[in-house]
C-alpha cells in the first residue's frame, strides 16, 4: 500500500508551534461507527430513566475528573491547537463550572411543571429525552466545545456522541476517557473517529434524533440542510465577526485593556471574540493611538511556557487564509497599523495585527477575521456606532464601552442584534448565561439551562377527568 493510502485512513495532529506531528489516529470503519451509534442508543434507553439527581452525581464526578486531568489535558490541548498554556487552564476552569452549575441546578431546570387547565383539568408538562445526538465540535476551545454541549445533553438524559476536528482527536478521545473514569455509563458518550463522507452517514442514522455542530456558517448551512432533509433538530453555533462598540465616555484606559484581551485571546480564534472596533469620532483617535500601541505589546512566544501573549494558530491553511483576508482589505483601502506580516519561523505563526480605514467591502468588515487581526471603525456618534455593529451578516455577541450603563443596558435590549453583549468588558460563556446567536451566527441556545432543553421532548400529559 502507498504511502499517501495509508496515511488517508489515519487522523493526523500536528504540532502548530512547529509543524511537527504528534500522532496518528486510525478512522473508524461504516461498522465500526454504526456499531457505536447502536451500543450508545442502547446506554440511552438505561440512562434515561435514571432520576436527574442520579444523573447529577455524575456530571459532578465528570468536572472532579476535569480538574484531576487539568493539567494533562491542558498540554494536550496547547500541543494540539497552540493555545497558550495558562488559557487552557482557564478553559478547563469553564468546563469544571458548568459540569459543578449543571450537576447543582440541572434537576430543577428538568422538573415537571403543572398547570390548570381551562375545562378544570390538570395538566403535567415533562421534558423528555429522546436519544441520541450528534455533535460535530471545532479545534479551538477542544474541552469546552465538547463540555457544553455534551454536560447539558446527559443531563436531560440522552446519549452524546462527537465528532472533533482531526487536529485535536486526541483531546477527544482523553475526554471520552475521563467521562468513562467518572462512572458515566459506557458507550452513553463516545467519540467517532470518521470521514466528512461518514459524519453525513451518522446524521443519516435512524437512531441518531438530533445534531449539534460549533463551526463557520457555510459548515452550518450544509449541516442544518442534511439534517432538516431528515427531520432532525439542529442547534447551531456558528461564526462571527463581534463589534466592540467605545462611546465618548467610556473609561478609555479599561476599553482599550479589554478590547485587546477581546481580540488576541486563544490567540484571536474564537466565534465570540471582539473582532470589529468600532469607535465614535470624539475619541477615536486616542482610542486608535492607544490601541495600536498596546497591540503592538502583544509578543508571540512557546505557549507550552507561557512565554508570549499568544501562541501560534492551529494550522497553517487558517493562518494563510488570514494573512489572505489582511492582504484583500489593505488592497480595497484598509490601512495596517501594525502586524500583518507572516513571520518565516517553523510553525504557523501571525502577530496582533491592527486594521485601520475599515469599510464596507473589504474582509475586515464584512467577513470573521479567525486569529489576532482586529478591524478599526470611525462612527460619527452611538447611533452610527450602533448602525455599523448591526450592518453584519452575523450575530453572536458584541461588547458597548461607556460611563452609562443604563444607556449600555438599553442599546443592548433593544438595538444590538446579537445572542450576547457585554457592557465594559470581554466574555465568553457564562454556565448560568444563554449562549448562542442569531442570522448567520446559527440558532439554538446551549448554557444556563437552555442547552438542556434543546433537544428534549416537551411532553404534554392531559389530565381531563
Amino acid at each position: 500500500m502507498a504511502d499517501s493510502q495509508r496515511l488517508s485512513d489515519m487522523l493526523i495532529t500536528i504540532n502548530p508551534s512547529n509543524g511537527e506531528e504528534l500522532e496518528r489516529y486510525p478512522y473508524m470503519s461504516d461498522g465500526d461507527f454504526n456499531d457505536t451509534i447502536e451500543k450508545c442508543h442502547e446506554a440511552f434507553l438505561e440512562w434515561r430513566h435514571e432520576t436527574p439527581e442520579h444523573r447529577a452525581e455524575i456530571i459532578k464526578k465528570i468536572g472532579e475528573g476535569l480538574k484531576s486531568k487539568k493539567t494533562e489535558l491542558t498540554r494536550m490541548m496547547t500541543n494540539e491547537m497552540g493555545k497558550v498554556l495558562k488559557q487552557g487552564e482557564a478553559e478547563m476552569d469553564l468546563c469544571i463550572g458548568i459540569c459543578d452549575w449543571t450537576a447543582e441546578n440541572g434537576s430543577k431546570e428538568l422538573r415537571n411543571e403543572e398547570r390548570e387547565l381551562p375545562n378544570g383539568g390538570k395538566g403535567i408538562i415533562t421534558y423528555s429525552p429522546i436519544g441520541v445526538i450528534y455533535g460535530i465540535q471545532p479545534w479551538n476551545f477542544p474541552a469546552y466545545q465538547v463540555v457544553r454541549y455534551a454536560i447539558a445533553n446527559l443531563m436531560a438524559g440522552n446519549g452524546v456522541l462527537l465528532k472533533h476536528a482531526e487536529s485535536v482527536t486526541g483531546s477527544g478521545l482523553m475526554l471520552e476517557k475521563i467521562f468513562r473514569d467518572a462512572g458515566l455509563p459506557e458507550n452513553l458518550f463516545s467519540v467517532l473517529r470518521i470521514t466528512h463522507d461518514q459524519s453525513d452517514k451518522v446524521i443519516d442514522h435512524k437512531l441518531v434524533r438530533g445534531v449539534t455542530l460549533t463551526g463557520s456558517a457555510s459548515a452550518g448551512q450544509i449541516i442544518a440542510k442534511k439534517a432538516g432533509e431528515k427531520l432532525k433538530k439542529t442547534v447551531l453555533e456558528l461564526g462571527s465577526n463581534d463589534a466592540y462598540i467605545v462611546l465618548d465616555d467610556a473609561d478609555l484606559e479599561n476599553a482599550v485593556r479589554q478590547c485587546v484581551t477581546g481580540r488576541v485571546f486563544n490567540n484571536g480564534e474564537t466565534c465570540v471574540a471582539a473582532k470589529r472596533f468600532i469607535v465614535v469620532d470624539a475619541i477615536y483617535d486616542q482610542f486608535r493611538d492607544a490601541f495600536v500601541k498596546a497591540m503592538k505589546d502583544v509578543k508571540m512566544g512557546d505557549p507550552l511556557n507561557n512565554e508570549g501573549d499568544i501562541g501560534p494558530m492551529a494550522r497553517e491553511d487558517l493562518r494563510d487564509d488570514l494573512h489572505e483576508q489582511v492582504e484583500k482589505s489593505v488592497k480595497n483601502g484598509a490601512k495596517v497599523l501594525c502586524g500583518g506580516e507572516k513571520p518565516s519561523d517553523a510553525g504557523w505563526w501571525y502577530p496582533a495585527t491592527v486594521l485601520d480605514e475599515v469599510k464596507p467591502g473589504q474582509p475586515a468588515y464584512d467577513d470573521e477575521l479567525f486569529g489576532p487581526v482586529a478591524a478599526l471603525i470611525r462612527a460619527k456618534d452611538a447611533d452610527d456606532a450602533m448602525r455599523i455593529a448591526n450592518d453584519s451578516r452575523f450575530g453572536l455577541g458584541g461588547g458597548i464601552f461607556t460611563g452609562d450603563n443604563d444607556r449600555a443596558i438599553e442599546m443592548a435590549e433593544k438595538y444590538f442584534d446579537t445572542g450576547m453583549v457585554f457592557i465594559n468588558g470581554f466574555g465568553l460563556a457564562q454556565p448560568n448565561m444563554p449562549f448562542g446567536g442569531v442570522k448567520d451566527s446559527g440558532y439554538g441556545r446551549e448554557h444556563g439551562g437552555f442547552g438542556m432543553k434543546e433537544f428534549v421532548n416537551v411532553k404534554a400529559i392531559n389530565i381531563m377527568g
